[in-house]
């Protein structure tokens, strides 16, 4: 990316908590969960380092408007595949490989063991490389890095936090609703 891109930044509230969405001219760049004042202030300030570009807020920005609309849809059972561009930029290599397979063969309501992902990009002894992509998703919930679980069984780990994986994968309905 070089200076003259631009990159508009926006805090939406969501059933999981505050999230900051971020987009530039080409689509949404990224998604970051629990979104408080220090969270902001970091991902703003990695937003500007990584894209060479100081991020503005900007509330009314097109790409943010339709990112935020999809995510209300979404969060209300409504949307079941983002439609929102996608901005790239924040993943490359082995980590975009991974989320882009993931985006494109994991539909909602559904879930994929790390292992599975891992040989559906073409390196079956890559779980671990796989779950480190995860972590590095930077558009979590449009890329949906909830939907990939372990292969024992378990939900595996989260950026969000567990709460926000199991949250999720209810509203998808994998997993029973909480109860309380």
């Amino acid at each position: 990316m070089n200076g003259d891109t631009r990159c508009a930044w926006a805090v939406r509230r969501s059933p999981v908590g505050p999230l900051l969405l971020a987009a530039t001219d080409a689509g949404l760049v990224n998604v970051v969960f629990h979104a408080d004042e220090r969270t902001i202030r970091r991902a703003v300030a990695g937003l500007a380092a990584a894209l060479v570009t100081a991020p503005v807020r900007a509330e009314g920005d097109p790409v943010l408007v339709r990112a935020s609309a999809e995510l209300d849809a979404y969060f209300a059972g409504e949307l079941r595949a983002f439609r929102t561009p996608l901005d790239w930029s924040l993943a490359s290599g082995f980590t975009e490989q991974v989320l882009r397979e993931l985006a494109a063969s994991v539909p909602y309501g559904s879930v994929v063991g790390y292992g599975e992902l891992a040989e559906r990009v073409g390196d079956p002894d890559a779980a671990r490389a796989v779950g480190a992509a995860m972590g590095a998703n930077p558009l979590p919930v449009v890329v949906p890095c909830h939907r990939v679980v372990a292969a024992d069984g378990g939900i595996g780990g989260f950026g969000g936090g567990l709460e926000t994986k199991r949250e999720l994968l209810a509203l998808e309905g994998v997993l029973p609703s909480p109860l309380f």
